[in-house]
């Protein structure tokens, strides 16, 4: 577990890239950028009142209101707007002064994911935006040597079956990707392959068809209980051959309630690490914040951000 994590801060040190950080009366985050500096591992920008660009503020007020005065956002609102670092950020972030952003150690994780949906790019292949969780379990044999992906657990509250594969395609392609493992998705439910019925059951089973429907090359299979999907000897007992069950590295839950819960269950009984949420779907990469984050997660997801950004601006 503990070479994945170390794996991932080694490989931004070798492209470090410019990341924003807007939360700078944040003690945690300063010293993660003291840190993430030292280290090689980004090339942080720490944004204060005082080095916001007056100029640079006025520009993006205006591109913020081009874009959005047909929803009814006035000039004065995106003017005052860039008066708060993480929009202010966030727009460094899209127009490519910075290739990437992290916050949430302060801000919550909705406003975190507004400013990304107002001012980043949506990938139109992800489909949809959502987050997930890398979660690293100490001495634990399941998964991948205790290396988990969670989705989604921190934007979307009850996801449509459409969503749901949405989220476990982009959930696998980040696993190839960032973790550079093999992806074997597994969308949870409490019914395996028909032990239960119901219109939850019913919403798993036609996400996991439309998802096998997007011929993505990605193993995916479910409905899968939470111990089918981990466990060898009890997906041999309740269901037949599968390269998923019994193997899943990448879990995806039926809803927001399910999938926040158990990444936090799994962070304080197991003594998990947990990096993120780290936000998918949209074109430039940027990770939110537990606000009960330590200085080790910031520098984590700071790692994540800029592998993310290598391969985005990958030639």
């Amino acid at each position: 577990m503990d070479k994945v994590i170390q794996r991932l801060r080694e490989r931004a040190k070798v492209d470090p890239r410019v990341i924003v950080f807007p939360e700078a009366d944040d003690e945690r985050v300063v010293e993660a950028v003291k840190r993430i500096e030292e280290e090689g591992i980004a090339k942080p920008l720490l944004l204060t009142q005082d080095n916001l660009e007056p100029e640079r503020q006025e520009e993006f007020a205006n591109l913020f209101f081009e874009r959005k005065q047909a929803k009814g956002v006035t000039f004065e609102e995106a003017r005052e707007l860039m008066e708060n670092p993480l929009y202010y950020g966030t727009m460094l972030t899209r127009y490519g002064h910075a290739e990437g952003f992290v916050a949430g150690a302060k801000f919550t994780t909705s406003s975190v994911i507004r400013s990304a949906l107002s001012c980043l790019e949506v990938d139109k292949q992800a489909g949809i935006v959502s987050s997930c969780f890398i979660m690293a379990v100490p001495n634990c044999s399941y998964g991948e040597r205790g290396v988990f992906i969670y989705a989604d657990c921190g934007v979307i509250p009850y996801p449509t079956s459409e969503q749901l594969a949405n989220i476990a395609i982009s959930c696998a392609r980040f696993s190839r990707d960032v973790l550079e493992i093999t992806p074997r998705v597994a969308l949870l439910s409490f019914s395996t392959k028909g032990s239960a019925e119901g219109r939850w059951v019913d919403k798993i089973k036609e996400a996991v068809e439309i998802a096998k429907g997007k011929n993505s090359g990605f193993l995916i299979d479910g409905e899968l209980q939470g111990d089918s999907a981990l466990v060898e000897s009890v997906a041999a007992r309740k269901l037949g051959e599968s390269q998923v069950a019994g193997k899943a590295n990448v879990l995806i839950f039926p809803n927001l309630d399910a999938g926040n819960i158990c990444y936090k269950l799994t962070q304080r009984l197991a003594n998990a690490r947990a990096i993120g949420p780290i936000v998918l779907g949209t074109l430039q990469p940027c990770s939110d914040l537990s606000r009960g984050c330590e200085v080790e997660d910031i520098i984590d997801c700071a790692a994540v951000t800029v592998i993310r950004a290598q391969k985005r601006n990958k030639p």
